[in-house]
């Protein structure tokens, strides 16, 4: 059962970011970007108040993904691409993505927070930062 509301339009916008944003650290990473996407929208708490579903997410501004303002983000969703941003709205979650709300790509080492948020670990080019569960209880639990 899937954990947000969703459309198959949403679906695939969730797969065209996931792939923008991660898809040089391959599925699982890609799977990774979902669950922070799929956070926000379950989130109501810090940047992410008022935020009901995959559309707003993705084009929040200020605050959405870089990826947005790329042209590769705008190509046509992949099926092998929809079949794993299903699987993060239907809630699988990998760590270090499972709470998160934030990630970036830094230069060097991952620091221990970025924002006041906490690092809750690196897979592969991309930190993961989630809040506490006292700031942000629907997302940590």
């Amino acid at each position: 059962m899937a954990v947000i509301k969703h459309t198959e339009e949403d679906v695939a916008l969730l797969a065209r970011l996931m792939r923008a944003e991660a898809e040089g650290d391959g599925k699982l990473g890609m799977l990774m970007v979902g669950n922070t996407g799929v956070n926000r929208v379950i989130a109501d708490c810090l940047d992410f108040p008022g935020i009901r579903n995959i559309r707003e997410m993705v084009f929040q501004s200020p605050g959405g993904f870089e990826a947005t303002q790329k042209g590769y983000f705008y190509q046509r969703a992949r099926e092998q691409d929809k079949r794993l941003a299903r699987r993060a709205i239907q809630g699988e979650r990998q760590h270090p993505a499972s709470n998160s709300l934030w990630f970036f790509r830094p230069e060097g080492a991952c620091p221990a927070q970025w924002f006041n948020q906490w690092n809750t670990g690196r897979y592969k080019a991309h930190c993961f930062f989630a809040p506490t569960a006292s700031a942000c209880p629907r997302v940590v639990r």
